[in-house]
């Protein structure tokens, strides 16, 4: 089943204007409108949200605006800058989330998430990481997922706060309770509506089709067919203008996977040589497969670092035909490289001077491929004495900067992600437990090294400028290594609460 993301840009203009202003822009907290004109009147055509608190809104007269507003700020709309920022965005998404983007005018963007969704860890998770890239950036968003264009339109913009997941097959139940316009009406069209007493969707499903037709033309059933998804809305995506991309029609449909391979191969050979020529690698590509239903069965795959060996990205794509459902067959298959990187032939080192290292990308490409980027990682050192800020995660071929692994004493193979309380009794100040109970179990202490004192990081928070930690090293009857820890010296309590708590396993 189809699914659709449509993302809603409520104040699209006042934030690109923000954000192209930079440190020039007016704060946020003071209200910011566009006008323009519209015929011989002034109007305003984008207001913010401190403008909407302070009730101005789009079409009202800018003389009104400066009346309820003293010293209102008035800029000049620029519709075609929005628009060309818009498709800009729509290009951005498509290289992290689809590769079937489009722009939905005048403020929103929708994307065929068919297939994708995994990708991301999920429905809700993609929704989540959306928004909050959004946001990050500047912007007001909303995003629905639903099984048409026209569902997910209307839930974007009626019903999400700030997301909005609709199950599969929910379609008419979702949309019955929203009001008309959100069934993109012309406003003559949903004020008639009313008139005759229909308040909402749900009032227009089931009703005649021919009376409605007769009364307000193809419009009102058009768009009601589409949202309810018996009526198909094509998404015809953006694609930037050096989009490298290979694309093959067959004569005949085909569905089986020895064949879809087949033709998976005949396409990657002139992608490659096409990057190559152009002195790039891959590190992203979308396989689109065209059904001839008009459905679209999507394949994206990711790369550790820039590539175009086409035996390796041929494998890639072939480990991923078992996600195509070919239906009665596909009839076009077009492959991208939607994420390039620049990428210069070098010499391979010499057995003779040295040996070799492993090159572990495309074990990398394999495993992140199946289970997800995110899950694959490494880790790498921070300046930091406290255990829990001492490492952070980066991408399992990226090259480390910054400090080295410091020389502290033997760390846990397995950190915990919080400390946990643990029961114990143990002579202060400075001796180690004699037993422990972690999770239920009591422990008894056969060895112990320690203690390893940490002092708070008094430039971060005020809170650790006496805080300290007192770590042992601990193992029990049979044989487990712990890393537990006393917050506080012992002594005085102002140092910490002299709880103790769990913080690694040794292996």
């Amino acid at each position: 089943m189809a699914r659709v993301v449509s993302v809603c840009l409520p104040t699209w203009p006042t934030d690109r204007l923000r954000r192209q202003a930079g440190d020039a822009a007016p704060p946020a907290e003071l209200p910011l409108v566009l006008a323009g004109r519209v015929g011989n009147r002034r109007v305003l055509t984008a207001v913010d949200e401190a403008a909407q608190a302070l009730e101005l809104r789009a079409g009202m007269p800018v003389s009104t605006a400066q009346a309820l507003v003293p010293g209102l700020a008035v800029e000049s709309s620029d519709p075609a800058a929005d628009a060309a920022s818009l498709e800009r965005l729509a290009l951005w998404l498509l290289q992290r989330f689809s590769p079937v983007v489009a722009v939905d005018p005048p403020d929103g963007i929708v994307i065929d998430s068919t297939g994708t969704d995994h990708l991301h860890g999920g429905e809700a998770a993609m929704l989540e990481a959306l928004v909050g890239r959004l946001v990050m950036s500047g912007l007001s968003a909303r995003a629905a997922v639903a099984d048409t264009w026209g569902a997910a339109h209307a839930l974007a913009r009626h019903a999400a706060s700030p997301t909005c997941l609709a199950a599969p097959g929910s379609t008419e139940a979702v949309l019955a309770p929203l009001p008309l316009e959100a069934l993109r009406l012309s406003p003559n069209i949903s004020a008639s509506l009313r008139d005759l007493g229909f308040a909402s969707i749900g009032d227009l499903i089931g009703q005649p089709r021919a009376p409605l037709t007769r009364r307000f033309g193809p419009e009102l059933c058009c768009r009601l067919d589409q949202a309810l998804g018996a009526l198909a809305e094509p998404i015809a995506p953006v694609r930037p203008a050096e989009l490298i991309e290979i694309r093959r029609s067959f004569a005949e449909p085909i569905a089986a996977r020895e064949t879809i391979a087949r033709y998976i191969g005949k396409l990657v050979v002139p992608l490659c040589e096409r990057l190559e020529a152009s002195g790039l690698g891959a590190r992203r590509l979308d396989l689109i497969c065209h059904r001839i239903d008009n459905d679209r069965q999507i394949v994206r795959i990711g790369l550790a670092r820039p590539a175009r060996d086409p035996r390796h990205l041929t494998r890639l794509l072939c480990e991923k035909i078992e996600t195509i459902a070919p239906g009665l067959g596909i009839e076009i298959m077009t492959l991208s490289a939607i994420l390039t990187e620049p990428l210069l032939p070098k010499q391979a080192p010499s057995s003779l001077l040295e040996e070799p290292a492993p090159d572990l990308a495309g074990l990398i490409d394999t495993l992140a491929n199946r289970v997800g980027a995110h899950a694959i990682y490494r880790f790498a050192p921070v300046a930091s004495d406290v255990p829990e800020r001492s490492v952070r995660r980066i991408p399992a071929l990226a090259e480390e900067t910054g400090a080295g692994w410091p020389g502290h004493w033997p760390r846990p193979s397995r950190l915990l992600p919080r400390s946990e309380p643990i029961e114990t009794m143990a002579l202060l100040p400075d001796h180690p437990p004699a037993w422990f109970s972690w999770r239920g179990i009591r422990r008894h202490v056969r060895r112990a090294d320690g203690p390893e004192r940490i002092f708070g990081e008094w430039w971060k928070r005020d809170a650790e400028m006496i805080a300290v930690r007192d770590y042992f090293r601990v193992e029990d009857d049979a044989g487990e290594r712990y890393w537990i820890f006393r917050a506080g010296d012992g002594e005085d309590s102002a140092t910490g609460s002299h709880r103790w708590f769990l913080h690694g396993v040794f292996g």
